[in-house]
């Protein structure tokens, strides 16, 4: 007997590329999409308080950015600590920056993890993950807001101004 699988509709992305920041006490990892929203690629690691904030607004300028995604890493009751507070105000600045361009707050929670996970399973030595973790990092939020907005149709994460969508 076969059975009748329900799948839910397939939601058009909106065209754009997307940026996502793995936002860390010494480096931030960046991402991107193509103007599509369909690949997630790695763009670099930058060293945090000195080339973290221009790469990013040189990458958004140079992209047509739709939005920049910034990783929230939130507690895993849900709360926000120190490291999250640090992203949020890491966020404001490059609002300010990039602005009109929308930035949003992605619930980041065990991305990290999931990045040292991916790294090692992909024959990569402990030692040398430092260098890339946190573009694997920013790649998983940047996946995750995609299969958000793909499956809901709804804008992923929360605005800087508090507004949230999931």
């Amino acid at each position: 007997m076969t059975e009748n699988v329900v799948y839910p509709p397939v939601r058009q992305l909106r065209r754009g590329v997307r940026v996502a920041v793995d936002v860390g006490g010494v480096r931030v990892g960046v991402a991107k999409t193509d103007s599509s929203g369909i690949l997630a690629t790695p763009v670099g690691t930058f060293q945090r308080g000195k080339n973290d904030l221009s790469a990013v607004v040189d990458l958004v300028k140079e992209s047509d950015t739709l939005e920049v995604y910034v990783g929230l890493p939130k507690n895993m009751d849900g709360t926000e600590g120190k490291t999250a507070k640090d992203a949020r105000k890491w966020a404001r600045r490059i609002s300010r920056m990039v602005a009109p361009v929308a930035v949003r707050l992605i619930d980041e929670r065990l991305t990290t993890v999931s990045a040292h996970r991916l790294l090692h399973e992909s024959g990569r030595r402990e030692n040398t993950h430092r260098i890339v973790v946190d573009q694997v990092s920013a790649v998983i939020i940047l996946e995750n807001a995609l299969e958000f907005e793909r499956n809901t149709g709804g804008l992923p994460g929360i605005a800087l101004n508090g507004e949230s969508h999931d």
